[in-house]
């Protein structure tokens, strides 16, 4: 069997295998991301990011037409498909530029196509900033449940081109008891799943303009991470939802792997969440499978 090529990547904790596959040639099937996956048998990630051209997967035609020259083909711990991954599209940016795959334009973003859609990269002082797009309520307000959390909380609904459900929690020691080695329940239960947030605000929410907030996060397909990119979206359009209009547009969202970044940019089709934060390249190797 050939061997593949790939690196070991991580954006705040939220590991990524990433494979150059240029071309399209390679069959992930999800036993092989499965196995790549595990942290015991395998080279262990949350997750796959396949390098693929567009035109060379059909997800990616309309992201070619579109000007994204590459795909992020992402696969979650369980080998499922998932839409969207915004720290791994700041991992994924940032080895196709060490890489020499693509190049960020001058006065342009690098643009990327996604499942959720073509996504605009640009860099910044912590590293890279995704534009993630539109975001919208899912109309989802289920009733969350999970293990070492005493009472059933509500959850908010919201939608950043994967789907989140948001739970606030009033300490912090709520937030460090919840055991999320399995899945929270949620009822009703979303016909295609949902990451499930629990956040904090800090003590005062707001300082110097910049609303702040503790997370940790479930993600479906993946289990706890120690990060996830649009659930640090979610969880700040939530509490900013629940803040009211006064709510400002600068968030700082403290999760276990670090500290990213969110604004809120209005334009003419709705908001759009941008995250920000760093994204590193840990080391390379070879598998074969």
């Amino acid at each position: 069997m050939p061997e593949i090529e790939f690196t070991k990547g991580h954006g705040t904790g939220n590991d990524f295998v990433l494979i150059p596959d240029p071309d399209g040639e390679l069959e992930l099937t999800p036993d092989i991301v499965a196995a790549i996956c595990d942290r015991h048998f395998g080279i262990g990630a949350d997750g796959v990011l396949r390098v693929v051209r567009s035109a060379a997967i059909a997800e990616g035609a309309q992201a070619a037409e579109a000007g994204a020259e590459w795909f992020m083909d992402y696969r979650n711990a369980d080998g499922s498909v998932a839409e969207m991954c915004g720290n791994g599209i700041r991992v994924f940016a940032h080895y196709l530029t060490a890489r020499g795959f693509a190049q960020f334009p001058e006065d342009a973003p690098l643009r990327i196509g996604t499942r959720a859609g073509v996504k605009d990269l640009v860099e910044s002082e912590d590293g890279f900033a995704a534009d993630l797009g539109t975001w919208r309520r899912s109309g989802l307000e289920p009733t969350v449940r999970a293990h070492r959390l005493p009472v059933a909380r509500p959850g908010l609904g919201i939608d950043v081109g994967n789907p989140h459900v948001v739970v606030a929690l009033a300490t912090l020691d709520e937030l460090a008891a919840i055991d999320l080695s399995a899945a929270p329940d949620l009822d009703p239960v979303p016909a295609e799943g949902a990451n499930v947030e629990f956040v904090v605000p800090e003590e005062p929410l707001v300082l110097d303009g910049v609303g702040r907030i503790r997370m940790r996060v479930h993600e479906r397909g993946s289990g706890e991470t120690l990060s996830c990119g649009t659930g640090v979206v979610a969880s700040a359009l939530a509490i900013r939802y629940y803040a009211g209009e006064s709510a400002p547009d600068e968030w700082q969202v403290d999760v276990p792997g670090g500290r990213l970044g969110v604004h809120i940019e209005a334009r003419e089709d709705g908001e759009h969440a941008w995250l920000s934060g760093p994204a590193a390249l840990v080391f390379d190797g070879t598998f074969t499978f």
